[in-house]
């Protein structure tokens, strides 16, 4: 394909920040549905495609270390999508399984201020702590508040599809365990293995 880079317009030196901006800048640009009944959707589709194939080759490179940006690392995994530090500092404490101590960081932010970032991270203790249902409603959330965060979207099909594969329902915060395949399944997958730092759940 062509140099990622390019197609997103940005330079390799870019700051992860940056990347993602610019590709949710040309996603709101391209995004087919802006080209319903034209003439241009066709084209439209395929520039989108074409963005997001170069946005996933960039992440890929970053997080083996390829980048020529000369990172620690290559992606920041434990930054926030939004570079929020209280953000950052949830993911850290979210990794470092401190889970009560980033809840109640979470619980004092203002009902009003809770973002698309905030359900994320609140979709992610509920998985770290086996309440599937609900991570998934938060992950419904963040990526109906930014539908075009691709760490989002990732979380949310990757656990839509844990759940249609076993088909037995997910433990919810309210009760105990309704499939243990389920859960079985899921500490071995890798779900989303850049969001947050690592592996969701740490394999068995």
């Amino acid at each position: 394909m062509n140099d990622p880079y390019k197609v997103l317009g940005v330079s390799s030196n870019a700051t992860d920040e940056e990347i993602k901006k610019a590709y949710r800048d040309l996603a709101r640009k391209y995004h087919p549905d802006k080209y319903r009944d034209s003439d241009l959707a066709d084209l439209a589709s395929e520039k989108m495609k074409e963005i997001n194939a170069a946005y996933e080759e960039i992440q890929k490179m970053r997080a083996a270390g390829a980048s020529s940006s000369g990172a620690s690392g290559g992606y920041a995994r434990n930054e926030s999508s939004t570079g929020n530090p209280k953000y950052s500092q949830i993911r850290r404490m979210i990794n470092s399984g401190h889970y009560a101590e980033a809840d109640r960081i979470l619980n004092e932010v203002p009902q009003e201020n809770r973002d698309a970032e905030w359900n994320f991270l609140r979709g992610y203790i509920c998985v770290r702590r086996g309440h599937y249902v609900d991570a998934q409603r938060y992950f419904d959330i963040a990526c109906s508040m930014d539908p075009y965060n691709q760490e989002y979207y990732a979380a949310q099909q990757e656990l839509a599809k844990r759940a249609n594969g076993y088909g037995r329902g997910y433990n919810t915060s309210a009760g105990g365990c309704s499939g243990c395949d389920v859960c079985s399944g899921l500490l071995c997958a890798d779900c989303c293995c850049e969001c947050c730092g690592g592996d969701l759940i740490s394999c068995c």
